[in-house]
């Protein structure tokens, strides 16, 4: 099938911005549970997520949503933790980026999926503006099974973005213990 390209922006392939980023796990990162805090990998998720979608667009990014964070397995005191994040799928100015987080007993090298993380992130121009980004080409079988989901996960996310603005609207900004 031939593609059309609307864009007068080349497209790239996902691992032109791959961002691999590891780290170890000390008792400070950790929980009660002697595991790594959930707020710290959601940290490291958002991080190299940022680097990916600056490396793609290399414009000004902004965070528009994290879309999920499935935490798998609990990644203990000690082991490793390594990220890889590219981007997955684009809009016009958007980019979902895909975060796949490995852990790793160091004594035993015993890697396992710990948790996979969905994130948009929106180019912009000096003034603050979106502007539109390269496409992507998936070439590894996991690229082309992340990539063939985009769609789905877009139109999920549109809903849920609709859904919280309703939400939002019927809020109150009002802080009642200072009544």
């Amino acid at each position: 099938m031939e593609r059309i390209q609307l864009s007068k922006i080349e497209p790239k392939f996902c691992r032109e911005s791959l961002v691999v980023k590891t780290s170890r796990v000390f008792p400070q990162d950790t929980n009660n549970h002697n595991t790594l805090f959930g707020g710290r990998l959601m940290t490291y998720i958002d991080d190299a997520a940022s680097i990916c979608a600056s490396r793609h667009c290399r414009t000004d990014i902004v965070t528009a949503s994290t879309d999920s964070v499935d935490f798998l397995n609990p990644i203990k005191n000690d082991h490793s933790v390594c990220l890889e994040a590219y981007v997955s799928s684009t809009g016009r100015s958007s980019m979902e980026i895909f975060v796949k987080v490995i852990a790793e007993n160091l004594k035993t090298g015993e890697r396992y999926l710990a948790a996979t993380s969905f994130l948009t992130f929106v180019a912009l121009n000096e003034e603050g503006r979106s502007v539109e980004v390269a496409s992507v080409i998936p070439q590894s079988d996991e690229e082309k099974r992340i990539h063939a989901g985009a769609e789905a996960r877009s139109l999920a996310r549109k809903d849920r973005v609709k859904q919280s603005k309703a939400l939002a609207a019927s809020l109150s900004t009002e802080l009642p213990w200072l009544e």
